[in-house]
């Protein structure tokens, strides 16, 4: 059964940074692309930015275009997602999602696996 872990959410004024970090068990984390996700209060969940099973191929939202980078490690069988300048309308529940595929997906329909979120709260 695969299972994500995100870890290294939390509070951090305005301009801060935060490393949030996935770790993948139960398959061939390799094998398969990860993106990750984020849903504010009262909102739809969107999509952040994602990777494909090797690191050539990266897909990231223009909302946090030029600030946030995704990243894979696949010997640790962990994705992160490193977030700079963090503003205040980054406030969300951060989700770390697994594909079935090699190509990462924009959308939440092209993942099958979710992690429980992570919060980050970026105050004013």
């Amino acid at each position: 059964q695969v299972q994500l872990v995100e870890s290294g959410g939390g509070l951090v004024q305005a301009g801060g940074s935060l490393r949030l970090s996935c770790a993948a068990s139960g398959r061939a984390f390799s094998n398969y692309a990860m993106g990750w996700f984020r849903q504010a209060p009262g909102k739809e969940r969107e999509f952040v930015a994602a990777i494909a099973w090797f690191p050539g191929i990266i897909y990231t939202a223009d909302s946090v275009k030029g600030r946030f980078t995704i990243s894979r490690d696949n010997a640790k069988n962990t994705v992160y997602l490193q977030m700079n300048s963090l503003k205040p309308e980054d406030t969300a529940v951060y989700y770390c999602a697994s594909s079935e595929r090699r190509s990462p997906a924009t959308q939440i329909e092209g993942y099958d696996y979710w992690g429980q979120g992570t919060q980050v709260t970026v105050s004013s």
